[in-house]
């Protein structure tokens, strides 16, 4: 009994010369494919958009009008997901590499034998089915781990989704705490992207290094000549945001005197316009968002208590990533998908070592320095699979990361295996399928460990 299955599919392909299109198709039909043939360029693209679930495209390079590039380019246009590979009797060098930049699974020249192309049939169909399911997985993780983009399963991030989730139906004010980097601009579109303000608009307004009077004017507005350059009126953020949702990040660094102004505003619902003394009714949630503790600010006497208790209608804070090492994971397989896509790279995983470094990193930067270090590994690499020669040197060298073989010595292989199976779930918060994972063994036998070393 055959384990493992040669994968079978649907396949268009497409020459002018009829007999050997029937040739080929015969021959691979004879593995389990379904074969549509197509005895020309136009055939080929309408029986292509005519047919529902064709896998793998084999054209011919020279056909008259309509060529292999250009079933190539209309393929990949359409449909990303399905492979195409060129099969020519015309074959250049030069054609073969154009073919592969534009997206050619594969370039083979005629006359090829019948084991070589069942064999990268074969390879096309396998890459194929990985990807799709990779694509189908984060899906999955997508509607089971994430609100609204944000990922996570962790109990510090399930509890943030809990209270977005009673929040996101009001128009309380909501401030957001945490480092640079663990996603409050995400917070605030996602409360909003739940709101009955979703319809209107969402601002935002980044407070830090502002001076006093920029600050007031990008918020509040001003009218021609109020000040030095200022031809003309403009309308503030509030304005901007009039019936829907204003997000203002690094709170803190506003300074004492516009303090004052921005807590006239809430608690009136009414700007003034720099310039101007008429006030203009406004009607805006508000989001606020800083990464140091309001609180100390307040006690600093830098920042308005009054204003502070005002802000803090609904405290929300956001953990560092370092605190729910869980979640990498799903970040990785999300982010790998998000940007193989945006840059056209084929990565479709990661190795399993490569996945270590990554979950052991203390990453000081938060979800925004995981993120871009994957979009940097993707764009760097030459592999379908990201492995530790893709990490940058400031994650792969970080010294935290490596195991010292001291700790180690003096003890049995038992007790080793023992602290590895113990500081691995402690690393996975208690995670096993990722502890399994990361130990490269089933979670039977991880199971079985556990019992066997008394680590329940």
């Amino acid at each position: 009994m055959n384990n493992n299955p040669t994968p079978t599919a649907t396949i268009l392909i497409v020459d002018d010369d009829e007999a050997y299109a029937e040739t080929t198709a015969e021959a691979l039909e004879k593995v389990g494919h379904h074969c549509i043939v197509a005895s020309g360029g136009q055939e080929g693209l309408n029986k292509f958009a005519e047919t529902e679930g064709i896998d793998l495209v084999l054209t011919d390079l020279v056909m008259g009008e309509i060529d292999g590039f250009d079933i190539l380019r209309q393929v990949k246009d359409k449909s990303s997901d399905v492979e195409v590979m060129v099969l020519t009797g015309h074959g250049t060098v030069k054609s073969a590499v154009d073919a592969m930049e534009q997206g050619a699974y594969t370039y083979l020249t005629k006359p090829v034998s019948i084991e070589e192309l069942r064999a990268k049939v074969t390879k096309a169909i396998e890459k194929q089915g990985l990807y799709r399911s990779n694509v189908e997985l984060r899906r999955r993780l997508d509607d089971k781990f994430s609100f609204e983009g944000i990922i996570g399963n962790s109990p510090r991030m399930k509890r943030v989704f809990d209270v977005l989730e009673q929040i996101s139906s009001t128009t309380a004010t909501v401030l957001v705490t945490g480092e640079s980097g663990t996603g409050k601009e995400l917070i605030a579109r996602a409360i909003h992207n739940n709101s009955p303000r979703k319809h209107g608009p969402l601002v935002a307004l980044n407070c830090a290094a502002l001076s006093e009077s920029i600050l007031e004017s990008e918020l509040f507005g001003h009218e021609k000549g109020a000040f030095t350059g200022a031809d003309r009126a403009r309308e503030g953020r509030f304005e901007a945001a009039n019936n829907g949702t204003l997000f203002l990040d690094e709170v803190g660094d506003i300074p004492l005197s516009t303090q004052v102004k921005l807590l006239r505003v809430i608690e009136g619902r009414e700007i003034i316009p720099v310039g101007t003394n008429t006030p203009r009714k406004i009607n805006v949630r508000l989001i606020a968002a800083s990464n140091r503790e309001l609180k100390d600010l307040v006690d600093d006497k830098t920042f308005r208590e009054d204003l502070y208790y005002r802000l803090r209608v609904v405290p929300l804070e956001l953990p560092l990533l370092r605190e729910r090492r869980e979640d990498i994971p799903l970040m990785i397989n999300a982010f790998i998908g998000e940007f193989a896509a945006m840059h056209g790279r084929p990565v479709t995983g990661i190795t399993p070592e490569a996945r270590k470094i990554l979950l052991r990193h203390d990453w000081p930067g938060n979800v925004r320095e995981l993120k871009n270090c994957l979009e940097s590994m993707i764009v760097l690499t030459k592999s379908e699979t990201l492995d530790v020669i893709d990490i940058p040197d400031d994650v792969s060298g970080n010294e935290e990361d490596t195991v010292e073989i001291s700790s180690l010595s003096g003890i049995t292989m038992q007790e080793a295996e023992r602290q590895l199976v113990k500081n691995t779930l402690a690393l996975t918060n208690g995670n096993r399928t990722e502890a399994a994972k990361m130990l490269e063994i089933g979670e039977r036998t991880l199971y079985r460990k556990i019992n066997e070393y008394e680590l329940r």
